[in-house]
Formats: C-alpha cells, sequence, structure tokens
C-alpha cells in the first residue's frame, strides 16, 4: 500500500474526548466497551486497516505480509522531521515511535502445485496472530462476554479432543468426566482409581471451601485426608506425589488440565513452580468447564471465524454505546504541556491535534530515548518510562497448514507436549492447536495448526517448535512439498504433510500505568485469556476507580438469549 497523503486522512470531529485509545487488541478494545458503557466519550484509532492489532485473524496473503512488514523497525516517513518540537506556545511535541512486537520471521511455503492452491484460496484462510487459543467454558472471557454483551456478536464451536503427548509419540487421551476416564483404554484400571480418587478430593475440598471450609469439617475428607493449608502451600507435583498418583496422570493434570509451562520436576529450572491452591484452581476451572455450555463435547471452545472475533466484538459494543472508531490513522505524537509537563493529547497522522483526558497505547509503542528538557523534568521522566519496557519473556509461536488432521475422525483438538516429552532437555510445555474447516479458518480439505512454547530466546523457541511439528508432521525440505526425508516417508501415509508454515518470535511485556497515559500487556503464551483479562481490568479500575467495570444492562434490545454464549452446532 502506497503512502496515503496527510490531506486524504478524514478530520475527525469532536476533538476532544474523555479517552483516547490507539489499537484495537483485545485489552484496548475490553477497556474501549468499558468505558463507553459508564458514558465516558471514547476514540479508539488504529494505524492498520484491520481490527485486533496483535490478536488479529488475517487472510493468508495478509498474514504473511504483516509478519514481514513487522518484523523490521517499521520506517517513520511521517515523524521523520518531526523531532521534539513546540507545536505552539502551550505543547511540547514528542515523537511516538511504532516497534514490532515479532523477530526472526520465517515463512516458507511449498514449492509444488500446491503454493498456487494456496494463493487462490488465501482469503478463505483466517489465520491468528496469537494462536494457539481457546477459551475455557467456565473462565473470566466467557464470563465477561456475558456481562458486557459483547457475546451477540460472536458464535464459538467446541474443541473435540485434548491430548497429551508421550515421549514415545503417543497421544493420550485427556479423560475430562468420570465417564471419560472409565472408557479411556489408555489408563490401567489402578490410574483410573487413583485418578477418581484425587478428582473426588479436590470436589470435596472445594465444596467445602464455598461452605466456609475448616481443616476439622469431616465433609473435606475421602478416606480419611484432607487438604491442610500446609498443602495448600507447597508444590502442587508434590502434593500429587503424596497422594501416590502415578507418573502419567500427574503428568495430565499439571501439563494438559492446569496447563503448566515449566517443567515443575525440576526446581533449579522451573521459573514458576506451580502451588497447590493455584493448582486445585486450575483443575476445578476445567472440570467446572466441560457440560457448562451445549453443544461443547469438552472444556474449550473457540470462536468460529477465528481469535480476531473476540475484539470485534467489545469493538462492535464499544461503538453501540458511542465510541468512535478510526482505522488506518497512525498515530505520531504526544502533546505535552508546556508548563505542566502532563500529557494533553496526540497529534495524528494528518496533523490535527486530538486532546483526551487519558491515553492508552497498545505495546508496540513507544517514545525515544532522548526526551526534551522542560521545567517539569518529573513529568517528562514519566512519559520516558515508556522507552524502558523490559521483556521478560518471549513466545514463540508456529503456524503450519496441512491436508490432513493429525487424528483420524478429529477436527478440532488441543496437543500438549509436556517438558521432557520431545527431549531431555525440554523444560517447558508446548502447546498444538489444531483447527478444521468447520470453524471457516480454512478452505475444506485442510488444517491449521498453531504451536507455541515460552523461552529465553529465539534458539530455544525454534528449536522447540521444531520438535514439536517433526513428532506430528511431514515437514518439506527445503520448502518443498515434494522433497521429503527417508525417515519421513515411511510415516507420510499417517502424518500429515505441511503445506505452507510460518514460525515468529514474540515479545512479551507487561502493561504499565501512569498518571494520564498507559500501555496495555502484549499478547502472553497462555491458552486462555484469564491473565491478559486480570491485568486489563486492574487498567481499568486504575484509570476510573469509581466507576462499575461494564454495568448490567436492562435494555430489551441489549439482551442475551438463554444460551448466552451461542454455538453452532
Amino acid at each position: 500500500m502506497g503512502e496515503v497523503e496527510p490531506f486524504s486522512y478524514p478530520p475527525i470531529d469532536p476533538t476532544n474526548f474523555d479517552l483516547i485509545i490507539v489499537g484495537t487488541g483485545l485489552s484496548e478494545s475490553v477497556i474501549a466497551a468499558a468505558a463507553a458503557a459508564v458514558g465516558k466519550t471514547v476514540l479508539h484509532l488504529d494505524p492498520n486497516s484491520f481490527y485486533g492489532s496483535y490478536f488479529a485473524t488475517l487472510s493468508l496473503d495478509e498474514f504473511t505480509s504483516y509478519l514481514n512488514s513487522h518484523s523490521v523497525p517499521r520506517s517513520t516517513t511521517a515523524t521523520d522531521n518531526l523531532g521534539n518540537q513546540q507545536d505552539d506556545s502551550n505543547h511540547v511535541v514528542i515523537e511516538l515511535i511504532q516497534q514490532s512486537l515479532f523477530s526472526d520471521v520465517e515463512v516458507v511455503s511449498c514449492a509444488s502445485e500446491k503454493e498456487s492452491l494456496l494463493r487462490e484460496n488465501s482469503r478463505k484462510f483466517n489465520l491468528d496472530l496469537g494462536g494457539p487459543r481457546t477459551l475455557f467454558c467456565a473462565d473470566k472471557s466467557v464470563d465477561l462476554l456475558l456481562k458486557s454483551g459483547a457475546s451477540q456478536y460472536i458464535e464459538f464451536k467446541g474443541i473435540d479432543a485434548s491430548f497429551l503427548y508421550e515421549a514415545n509419540r503417543k497421544l493420550v487421551n485427556v479423560p475430562d468426566s468420570r465417564a471419560a476416564i472409565f472408557k479411556d483404554r489408555s489408563l490401567t484400571l489402578i490410574e483410573k482409581n487413583r485418578l477418581m480418587s484425587f478428582f473426588k478430593l479436590i470436589q470435596r475440598h472445594l465444596a467445602g471451601s464455598s461452605d466456609s471450609y475448616n481443616d476439622s469439617d469431616a465433609d473435606s475428607r475421602v478416606d480419611g485426608y484432607n487438604i491442610s493449608k500446609e498443602d495448600q502451600e507447597s508444590r502442587f507435583v508434590c502434593f500429587m506425589e503424596k497422594m501416590r498418583l502415578p507418573s502419567k496422570i500427574k503428568s495430565i493434570l499439571m501439563y494438559a488440565i492446569a496447563m503448566v509451562d515449566y517443567d515443575q520436576e525440576n526446581n533449579e529450572l522451573c521459573d514458576d513452580l506451580l502451588k497447590t491452591k493455584e493448582g486445585i484452581e486450575r483443575l476445578a476451572l476445567y472440570s467446572s468447564s466441560v457440560g457448562r455450555i451445549p453443544n461443547a463435547p469438552g472444556a474449550l471452545i473457540y470462536p468460529i471465524y477465528g481469535e480476531g472475533e473476540l475484539p470485534q466484538a467489545f469493538c462492535r459494543r464499544a461503538a453501540v454505546k458511542g465510541c468512535i472508531y478510526v482505522l488506518r490513522m497512525p498515530v505520531i505524537a504526544l502533546l505535552v504541556d508546556k508548563a505542566t509537563g502532563l500529557y494533553k493529547g496526540i497529534k495524528v497522522a494528518s496533523g490535527q491535534d486530538l486532546y483526551s483526558d487519558q491515553l492508552i497505547l497498545d505495546p508496540s509503542f513507544t517514545v525515544p530515548s532522548l526526551l526534551p528538557s522542560s521545567p517539569t523534568d518529573y513529568s517528562i521522566e514519566r512519559i520516558h518510562i515508556l522507552s524502558q519496557r523490559e521483556v521478560k519473556k518471549m513466545v514463540a509461536r508456529g503456524i503450519c497448514i496441512t491436508g490432513s488432521s493429525i487424528k483420524t475422525d478429529v477436527t478440532n483438538c488441543l496437543v500438549v507436549y509436556p517438558p521432557r516429552s520431545l527431549y531431555p532437555e525440554q523444560h517447558t510445555s508446548v502447546r498444538a492447536l489444531q483447527i478444521g474447516s468447520n470453524l471457516a479458518v480454512c478452505p475444506s480439505g485442510t488444517f491449521v495448526l498453531y504451536f507455541c512454547a515460552v523461552c529465553k530466546d529465539a534458539d530455544e523457541g525454534k528449536k522447540l517448535l521444531q520438535a514439536a511439528m517433526n513428532s506430528l508432521l511431514v515437514m518439506p525440505v527445503s520448502g518443498n512439498a515434494d522433497s521429503i526425508s527417508s525417515d519421513q516417508t515411511e510415516s507420510a501415509d499417517i502424518k500429515p504433510i505441511v503445506l505452507w508454515s510460518a514460525f515468529y518470535m514474540q515479545k512479551i511485556t507487561e502493561g504499565k500505568f501512569f498518571d494520564r497515559i498507559s500501555s496495555t500487556p502484549t499478547p502472553d503464551g497462555n491458552l486462555n485469556y484469564n491473565d491478559l483479562l486480570d491485568a486489563t481490568e486492574k487498567l481499568f479500575r486504575q484509570l476510573y476507580p469509581h466507576e462499575e467495570y461494564f454495568p448490567e444492562t436492562k435494555s430489551s434490545e441489549e439482551s442475551i438469549d438463554d444460551n448466552g454464549i451461542t454455538m453452532e452446532s
């Protein structure tokens, strides 16, 4: 797309708002809807031509173009000569720079007749930038969709099954109910009994907790045992060992149900030890998700048309409440009051100045390391913090398009690779989500697989994802689907052949709250959105401590049906 001249941008009217938000990612869209719901005037801008930012869902060509263009520092032609200058007698103009969250991008398309087939069907693919992602049927995202009214703008389907990958290249079913446990032929009778007893203990403990549970409550015991406060503060893996759970059961509970990232049996290398109390909460979330929504076979659901439908649903909700939306509108600078050093507004690419009490920026925005001095250096220094966002972790993301399913008769499924299941030095889990054409993300006869793993650098991330992909898929050699290594040929009749793939690293940073300028968190490495939505709600309450977060609506035209979340059968 060629550069648009400034006069081509439409003028924005009015020019004063309670809140300006830049970026239409999930956090930004939720806050826009929440602020508009309590009567705030909101302007929501995005320099992209689509909604969703780093949570967007794009066609195959759009996805490839976006990754390639955002993996290098973005040119800022409109601001090359802007610098830090006096906008008028009252304002100092501070340049805003948009930096990519992505690096180490690799896109491989097969050099065969399949390449033209993919290109011809590019717009039939809906690929998620932030995958793999699903929603638990009982988690915060579902509750928020219902409470906000955004649920009426989005539809879901259930994920058919979940599997745990074992080191011997077997996919083990993740049992999600009592019936599933007893039907599972991969579990021995002893494993089934231990697992059922453990689930019963958890259920009794949770029931006791909801009724002012205490350690002496007889109802909280199973076979004379109850979960003491000491056990709740201990490591979850140690508690499971105390309960004499077999190794396979421990692995299923920790990595495929509690969704733990790091190797819990390696104290030295585990960056996040899971306590029993939190482990119980995660098991409860999984258990309460099973059967909550009609037509969902298990605990997980996924939006029809892709992850990008979530931020769009909240944007639609915000628009209903009066939020103004302008896409393709780059924001190039902050306006800072010369006398006080406080934020006053923004300058957009058209040259227009817009003003607000509060500003929220998506996580890609920063300011130059050198800022102008002023009589109010303290306020300027606080703005400078925008350029000092610490990257604590990275997440390796990968996508593969295949012509067949990784599991016969299963279309949509989750696969979890526990630590050490792929190779001895694997210290973090890898998660893979396969989505088929019945969710309108790809043409009939093709499948999309999303992979991700939290890691420290690109080398570790690439090794993790390549091992996971090679375990289930036939990877083309040198981008040629017709050139397959000899050890892959024997299994090509049962392992799907990859037609197209992409690999990229994404930075993980936290959001920041200032007096008048805030930034949202990046997409994290979790399967669901709970941590992200917790951070989003916290930011809203910091912005508006005296306002209700999505007050209940009584309007008949804004009501939702009895099912709440729309499921397509």
